[in-house]
């Protein structure tokens, strides 16, 4: 079995490609954020795949530091500017995330944009099943996990300072759109399901519901949870979110339940095979049903389309990965292996469009 837990969790020293000028750094950051004084050190968290995240620590404090790969990116891809926007927005109305502190567009700094942020202390669940917790506190963890984003698809965008964050309207068709384009520039090999799919989606969008501001990449393992207790503390990775269709937002993180198994350690997790009663883990249609008691908003009657749309999209965003392993861009070390995972979860995206 892979051990999930301990490949991503913590911190490891930072990758060659991925060098900051720590002097230069911490120098820049003592003008520009109050209460900041090295000596400075930097370390890479393990976990994530896009923007490359650092832990920075000082005698008296630590940070956390989000920035733009170096390289030939993809175009609008790792928006670190707007990860930042959002996060001042939702931390002004007392939602979980951590606190924003500064951002830099000055490449001279760390080679590219960044952005700096408080340090959230808890954990973070690499596996949906959540090893080593117990049955009441799963429960409570997935009902704090659904009750969170029931709250942030609450919210009027313009009401706090988000509506130019996005254009809201037909985002699941143009989402469709950007990642087949995305794929399409990323591609590496022919797989039939995707050809399918790419044919398929755009003449079976789902009727939108209203604009809200969407995660865009809202799952188990982007979530701080306190060391003690199940509330959630911080919502991580914002690097996807905008204005668009929240039912295309929530659907996104019902795909573990039907995730397919992989031997890869950088595979995305499941709870297939999971005896969700014992672990104290709602089942999804438990799940979905306090998301509509909460929001209003009913996901049901097109939820295999969604589904469909949700791993497609996720194949796409892994393929774009891969090609930055082909370009020298990923920031990962497990991206290479992710390469395995492209043509089963567009595999799995065609059963559910056969659902339809």
């Amino acid at each position: 079995m892979i051990d999930r837990q301990q490949a991503f969790t913590g911190t490891k020293e930072v990758a060659d490609a991925l060098w900051l000028d720590t002097a230069q750094l911490a120098a820049y950051l003592a003008q520009h954020v109050q209460g900041f004084a090295g000596p400075l050190t930097v370390k890479q968290f393990k976990g994530g795949q896009s923007n490359p995240t650092y832990l920075l620590e000082t005698p008296a404090r630590r940070y956390v530091l989000r920035r733009k790969p170096p390289g030939k990116l993809l175009p609008s891809a790792h928006a670190v500017d707007r990860e930042y926007h959002v996060i001042r927005a939702l931390h002004g109305q007392n939602f979980p995330v951590a606190e924003p502190l500064a951002y830099c567009d000055d490449e001279s700094i760390a080679g590219t944009p960044f952005y700096l942020m408080s340090f959230v202390h808890g954990r973070v669940f690499w596996e949906p099943q959540m090893p080593g917790s117990y049955a009441t506190e799963r429960g409570a963890v997935y009902n704090a996990m659904g009750e969170i984003i029931a709250r942030l698809h609450s919210f009027d965008p313009a009401a706090i300072g988000l509506s130019d964050f996005g254009k809201g309207e037909y985002y699941v068709a143009r989402q469709v759109d950007r990642w087949s384009k995305q794929y399409r520039a990323s591609e590496t090999e022919k797989i039939d399901a995707m050809e399918r799919l790419i044919n398929w989606l755009p003449q079976h969008i789902p009727p939108a519901g209203p604009a809200r501001l969407v995660h865009g990449d809202y799952r188990l393992d982007n979530l701080i949870v306190a060391a003690q207790s199940p509330e959630i503390l911080a919502v991580l990775d914002w690097e996807l979110s905008t204005l668009g269709d929240p039912l295309a937002d929530f659907t996104y993180h019902l795909m573990v339940w039907h995730m397919p198994h992989s031997e890869s350690i950088a595979g995305t997790a499941s709870l297939i095979g999971q005896d969700l009663v014992s672990l104290g883990i709602p089942s999804m249609a438990d799940y979905v049903d306090r998301y509509v008691a909460r929001t209003g908003l009913d996901p049901r009657p097109h939820l295999s389309v969604y589904l469909a749309y949700n791993f497609f999209r996720i194949a796409a965003i892994l393929q774009g990965i891969i090609g930055r392993v082909r370009d020298g861009t990923a920031t990962s070390e497990f991206a290479p292996t992710e390469a395995k995972m492209i043509r089963p979860l567009a595999e799995k995206a065609w059963e559910f469009v056969q659902q339809h």
